[in-house]
């Protein structure tokens, strides 16, 4: 069995606005415009982290406001925000481990390794449960993970997915990333569902990629939640629904 070290992040004493929140919302302003705070977002799906930016900066009118740990368009769930003098936490925050609840599509391909790309169906039979799940929990600990080509990691001074959507050709370099654990799997032809806690940096899709290729079957992210980031939980977090809600009494705040 494979020792794996959990990544262990510095306790950030920010105020928090969340569903455990016990201030005011006009504190919370206050403090966001002068000490710096942080907002837990429940990311919607079709929504950048960018979008989520710059909707929450609008409702708030926080001049600088920056996320710790993209989501891609297509997953849900927990986006940390970070507001004026608390945008220094940033990189901190990034370090922490992240939980994701992922559904994986076998006997597929996509070109952006999850739904949202073209994606191609492949003739195979069902594989044994066990067969799937052995190959998914070998991902388990520090491994060269290669992210998917419509990714914001840059190749050459370029964002791959600006030089992926030209048709650009490009190999994108592999990395090292840990996942610490990958628990709760379940099997349901072509369904793999899961939970997977990692390193800052790892791709879930690419997980669900590497999966198909060790199979033989092809394989993408069908849904992804991002349910936990360092210290932060999504059952705190706010849908910006809910923080528009919040602050109408305190718009001129």
């Amino acid at each position: 069995m494979r020792c794996i070290t959990m990544t262990q992040t510095r306790m950030i004493d920010r105020m928090t606005l969340g569903r455990s929140f016990d201030s005011t919302i006009e504190q919370w302003l206050e403090t966001a415009r002068t000490d710096g705070a942080i907002a837990l977002i429940d990311k919607e799906e079709n929504w950048t982290s960018f979008d989520c930016v710059a909707k929450v900066r609008n409702l708030t009118r926080v001049k600088r406001v920056g996320h710790a740990g993209t989501l891609d368009p297509l997953a849900t769930g927990l986006l940390v925000l970070c507001f004026g003098k608390a945008t220094k936490d940033i990189e901190e925050l990034q370090e922490g481990t992240k939980t994701y609840e992922v559904e994986i599509l076998l006997g597929a391909d996509s070109t952006t390794d999850d739904r949202g790309g073209a994606c191609t169906e492949r003739s195979v039979e069902p594989l044994p449960s066990q067969d799937i799940i052995s190959a998914l929990k070998s991902f388990e600990g520090t491994i060269q993970q290669t992210p998917p080509a419509f990714s914001a990691v840059r190749h050459q001074g370029r964002r791959q997915y600006d030089l992926a959507r030209q048709g650009i050709d490009f190999v994108a370099k592999p990395r090292i990333v840990t996942i610490h654990a990958i628990e709760d799997v379940s099997v349901s032809w072509p369904l793999v569902r899961c939970a997977i806690t990692c390193s800052r940096g790892t791709y879930i899709r690419s997980i669900a990629r590497d999966l198909g290729v060790k199979l033989g079957c092809g394989g993408y992210v069908w849904s992804l939640r991002r349910t936990a980031s360092g210290q932060h939980r999504v059952d705190d977090a706010l849908r910006i629904d809910e923080i528009r809600t919040l602050l109408v009494p305190g718009e001129d705040a």
